[in-house]
């Protein structure tokens, strides 16, 4: 409807284009905003206050103009100007109306569009570190790009969803490590785990399984394991004024292990823990409704040559320099807060060295637009990935970060703690478990993605009206409730074609429903344009709501066969597009409840 007006719109620009009162070479897009006030009709455009200065006249003069140059239509009762030139749209009944059939046909296409044709769009998300079990935190980012991305589709973006594994460097080195210490005490060796190891029965699980299947194959004594190294810090249990270095132990610790076992040996361990790991996390998220194009390795980045690639390009332009037997990136020259060190002195790269040669590879790979979903706590990140894209030449306005706060789970009323170290955390899969994936995919994207979450679990489990997505899915099952009772009276519910019998449709409720009805197609695009999906959730419970006050108010199954056959086709429309709006959340549309 919105798009029909502003062609509409532009047909007339383009008349006093052809008339000389306005000389334009390329026609602008019209802005049109559904008014707040429907006194002052139903769509609004400020375009002749816009152009008023190019066409030398008053706005309202123009606005004149525009009007008396509008196409006749079906769609527009009347056209007026208010205040300073603005041009206001009143719609005509049967557009409300027609907007039932139109649902009726085009079925779980309508709200679909071509926004985007022909523009390719990455969105990487999650790339949580194979070093845990996926955690609630985890899970809303998940949600949200999922998402993100779909709507982006939906729009008719060409879309690639991504998962960057972080599956080298010192992480994933502390990991291996952590399993090869849990081995050796189910082997019968003692010894103190280090406080910066991993500590959750999942190391645990992973070791046994080593154990089980290489019995005492990988077995070194503990004492030459710990053998000269630096003392650890304290630990539970431990006097707290006791020295030590938490991080030299834990290097010394992962030095010791790859002597000991070997490269071959410990590329074993390190693989075990690493894909034990990341099989949890894709079966978790597939069972959490989102699914990859691509799981990018890190590795391969090293693996390929791409990190060297990119060091070298930056030297070459100058933007590298050596201090201290590091190699630094001259970030600040694009405005980062200071220098960044891309190889270490020992030669080893940084995690940011790796971060540069992926961003590069996106950027080759020819998208349009490249949408990275990270935690809030990467915001300093922001700037030094930019800097270093537009050092090797990119343009990085094609990046846009969009930060996720961590949702924060409430259960009793305490809040849960999340942490993948010391293994005290709350895992996607017992959330999910425990509320439903229907329950976690809508509450984690009620609410803007740089806004907190205090997600609820005793609301999210309740059948109450306060319980948005039961309210939601309600209001579907309702609809499937009067098409059983229907069928139990005898009463033949299949609807007329077209418009027939919808000018019957004259109750308040009736046109409220009509008006939230029409409005869906704009509320996708907006929330896939602005990669805001807490819009549609929001629609979602006003639709919902607007039906069950429907629902209270009239009879459906009414004697009058004209009038329930229109109200048949209205709830109908209703029950479409809510199952099309829970299904771009990824929630499903429950018939009975």
């Amino acid at each position: 409807m919105k798009q029909d007006i502003k062609d509409l719109i532009a047909t007339a620009l383009q008349t006093l284009v052809d008339q000389g009162l306005l000389d334009l070479q390329t026609l602008p897009e019209p802005q049109l905003e559904r008014t707040k006030d429907t006194s002052h009709g139903d769509f609004a455009t400020n375009l002749a206050m816009v152009l008023a200065k190019l066409a030398r006249t008053k706005p309202r003069d123009l606005a004149q103009r525009l009007i008396e140059a509008l196409p006749a239509s079906p769609l527009i009762d009347k056209v007026e100007i208010a205040g300073p030139g603005f041009i206001n749209f009143f719609l005509a009944e049967g557009a409300y109306h027609s907007v039932v059939p139109q649902i009726l046909t085009t079925g779980q296409a309508y709200g679909l569009s071509q926004v985007g044709a022909g523009k390719r769009v990455q969105v990487e998300f999650v790339s949580a570190n194979p070093t845990g079990p996926l955690h609630v935190g985890h899970g809303r980012g998940a949600a949200y790009g999922a998402v993100v991305a779909d709507l982006l589709a939906a729009v008719g973006f060409d879309v690639h969803r991504e998962y960057y594994v972080n599956d080298a460097g010192r992480q994933m080195d502390i990991l291996g490590t952590s399993v090869w210490l849990r081995y050796l005490e189910l082997c019968g060796e003692a010894l103190r785990f280090p406080s910066n190891g991993y500590k959750g029965d999942y190391v645990w699980d992973i070791a046994a399984t080593l154990h089980r299947e290489h019995g005492d194959a990988y077995r070194v004594d503990a004492d030459q394991v710990f053998a000269d190294l630096p003392a650890d810090a304290p630990i539970e249990g431990e006097p707290e004024n006791a020295a030590g270095d938490k991080e030299a132990h834990i290097d010394g610790l992962i030095a010791a292990a790859k002597r000991l076992l070997g490269d071959n040996r410990y590329r074993y361990v390190f693989e075990l823990g690493l894909n034990t790991i990341l099989d949890d996390i894709r079966a978790d998220l597939s069972e959490f409704g989102v699914d990859y194009q691509e799981w990018y390795s890190e590795r391969s980045l090293t693996e390929s040559g791409a990190v060297n690639k990119a060091i070298e390009r930056l030297r070459a332009s100058g933007h590298i320099y050596e201090q201290k037997g590091a190699l630094w990136f001259r970030s600040t020259a694009f405005g980062d807060e200071k220098d960044r060190v891309v190889v270490r002195d020992n030669g080893q790269a940084t995690y940011f060295a790796s971060d540069i040669a992926y961003h590069m590879d996106k950027m080759e790979r020819g998208f349009d637009r490249v949408i990275d979903i990270w935690g809030a706590d990467h915001h300093g990140y922001i700037p030094r990935v930019k800097a270093a894209l537009q050092a090797l030449g990119g343009d990085a306005e094609r990046l846009e970060v969009l930060l996720v706060q961590f949702a924060i789970l409430y259960r009793g009323g305490e809040k849960a703690q999340m942490s993948t170290r010391s293994g005290e955390f709350v895992t996607l899969r017992e959330l999910r478990k425990e509320v439903g994936r229907d329950a976690a995919r809508f509450f984690y994207v009620m609410r803007r993605c740089e806004q907190h979450l205090d997600f609820d679990l005793d609301l999210a489990k309740s059948e109450s009206s306060d319980n948005p997505v039961y309210y939601v899915q309600y209001a579907h099952a309702r609809v499937c409730s009067v098409l059983r009772q229907a069928a139990e009276k005898g009463l033949v519910v299949d609807p007329s074609p077209g418009a027939t019998n919808l000018e019957r449709l004259t109750e308040a409720h009736e046109e409220t429903l009509l008006r939230t009805l029409i409005r869906y197609p704009e509320v996708v695009e907006s929330a896939a344009l602005k990669a805001e999906p807490h819009q549609l959730t929001q629609y979602l419970r006003e639709l919902a709501n607007d039906f069950h006050t429907y629902y209270n108010a009239h009879q459906f199954l009414v004697d009058d066969g004209v009038l329930r056959d229109a109200r048949i086709k209205l709830i109908l429309a209703v029950r479409q597009v809510l199952r099309n709006g829970l299904g771009l959340i990824g929630v499903s549309s429950p018939e009975s409840m």
